[in-house]
């Protein structure tokens, strides 16, 4: 399952089998059941998830007590309270568990070691940063410009993988609409179809 994340990583850059090894040891492992709260607000998160197996996602929930869902995290993912993970302050977010799930644990004080130890990890990281950067970017232009239905059809054609393992409730949270709203909307494209 540790191939995951080194093929992961080998997208970006590469790695010796030393420095393979050093990223491996690294990382922690850990699994836990579907409906764990992992993290919660006010959690000190100095850490990222690696996922291998399952859905975790990351959510947070308003006065009014509805969930508005960042990110699902599936295998391959990294997942996380990057406020928390950045400036080493408590979490602002939840993040819970969907599915089952396996996942490798990095400590932010690991990967400080690991970017000494393997400088090459700095420019990794930078990219998934980057790459998360344009994703929020481009989910903020999306939630101004385009319709629920264009954001919906968005959502279906980046995630096809999981849309089956997701309750509605949560799909809709993340396109910005109410459960109702949504309800409505498919049956409407449905029929269109």
């Amino acid at each position: 399952m540790k191939n995951l994340l080194l093929q992961n990583i080998s997208k970006h850059i590469t790695l010796t089998s030393q420095e393979e090894e050093l990223v491996l040891n690294a990382f922690e492992s850990d699994s836990f059941k579907a409906k764990t709260v992992v993290i919660k607000p006010g959690d000190e998160a100095h850490f990222t998830y690696f996922v291998l197996k399952g859905i975790l996602r990351s959510y947070t929930i308003d006065d009014n007590g509805a969930i508005h869902i960042l990110s699902f995290a599936v295998p391959g993912w990294w997942v996380a309270d990057m406020y928390s993970y950045l400036t080493e302050k408590p979490a602002i977010l939840y993040i819970d568990v969907m599915e089952d799930c396996e996942v490798l644990i990095l400590q932010r004080s690991h990967a400080e070691r690991l970017f000494n130890e393997v400088p090459k990890l700095e420019r990794f990281f930078r990219i998934l940063t980057e790459n998360n950067l344009i994703s929020n970017q481009q989910r903020i232009l999306d939630k101004m410009s385009l319709t629920a239905e264009e954001r919906y059809e968005k959502f279906l054609k980046k995630h096809t993988d999981i849309i089956n393992c997701l309750p509605q409730k949560n799909i809709a949270s993340y396109i910005g609409v109410t459960p109702e709203f949504f309800s409505k909307m498919k049956s409407n494209l449905l029929r269109k179809k």
